[in-house]
C-alpha cells in the first residue's frame, strides 16, 4: 500500500528530519519550501537514499495565500491520498510587542498560523470522508510559555496551539487524529551563530522520531500533544 506524507517547509531542520524518518519507513513525500534549488537537492538526496520513496514538490511561500492555494491545487492534482499532514512551515523574528516592527505580527500570523489553517482546510475533507488521517501541527514551547523578546512569535504559536486543540475536538468523531508538537530549542538554522554547544539543543531527528512514533499508535489512541525540551531545560 502506498502512503503519502505532506510536510511543509521540508528542506531544513525539523521538516527535513521528518521527511527522512518517514521516507525510511516507506512513505512517498510531498513538500514545499521557498527555494527551488533546495527542493531539487532534497528530491535527489531522498530518492537516492530511500529508493522506494518518491518526492513531489513545488516551490511556494505559504505566507502568501495565492501561493498556498497554488500549492494545494498542485497536491490535489497528484490524485493521491494524504495520510499524514505535517504543518511545519514557520518563521521566528525576535522582538518585544512594545518595540517590534508593525509588520511582525501579520507576517508571522500569515506564516505560522494561516499556512497551517488553510492547508488543513484544503485536505481535511478528504480525511473525514476516508475516516483516516493524522495532522501534526508544529507548535512550540512558545505556545504555552510566554517570554520577553518572543513578541509576535509567541502570539502566533499560541494561536497554532489553540487551533490544534479545536481541530482535535472537531475531528475525533471522524477518526482523524490531531497532534500538537511543542519542541523547545531545536538545533536548526534559527539558532545559527549562538555560542552554545550542540548537545544543549534538541536534535531535529528526535522530534521526527517522536512524530513517527505518535503516528504508529493504533487507531484507538492518539497523542494529543508532545512537549519536548532539551534535557538541561529551556534555553
Amino acid at each position: 500500500m502506498q502512503r503519502y506524507i505532506l510536510v511543509t517547509g521540508g528542506t531544513k531542520g525539523i521538516g527535513k528530519a521528518v521527511i527522512e524518518q518517514f521516507a525510511g519507513e516507506g512513505f512517498h513525500i510531498i513538500t514545499c519550501s521557498r527555494n527551488e534549488k533546495d527542493l531539487q537537492k532534497l528530491k535527489l538526496e531522498i530518492e537516492q537514499r530511500f529508493t522506494f520513496s518518491k518526492v513531489f514538490y513545488r516551490a511556494a511561500d505559504l505566507s502568501d495565500r495565492l501561493a498556498l492555494n497554488a500549492f494545494a491545487s498542485y497536491v490535489k492534482g497528484l490524485n493521491v491520498k494524504v495520510d499524514v499532514l505535517v504543518n511545519n512551515s514557520g518563521l521566528f523574528i525576535p522582538g518585544k510587542i512594545t518595540e517590534e516592527n508593525d509588520e511582525a505580527l501579520p507576517f508571522m500570523i500569515n506564516t505560522n498560523l494561516y499556512s497551517a489553517y488553510y492547508l488543513t482546510r484544503a485536505f481535511v475533507p478528504d480525511m473525514i470522508q476516508r475516516r483516516s488521517g493524522h495532522i501534526f501541527n508544529l507548535c512550540s514551547t512558545a505556545s504555552i510559555t510566554p517570554y520577553i523578546n518572543g513578541g509576535s512569535y509567541c502570539i502566533s504559536k499560541f494561536a497554532v496551539y489553540g487551533m490544534t486543540k479545536v481541530l482535535r475536538e472537531e475531528l475525533k468523531e471522524h477518526n482523524v487524529r490531531v497532534t500538537a508538537i511543542l519542541p523547545g530549542a531545536t538545533l536548526t538554522a534559527s539558532w545559527e551563530g549562538v555560542d552554545l554547544p550542540p548537545e544543549r539543543f534538541i536534535k531535529p531527528e528526535d522530534v521526527a522520531v517522536s512524530i513517527y512514533n505518535a503516528y504508529t499508535l493504533s487507531e484507538s489512541s492518539v497523542v494529543e500533544e508532545l512537549l519536548i525540551r532539551p534535557q538541561l531545560g529551556d534555553i
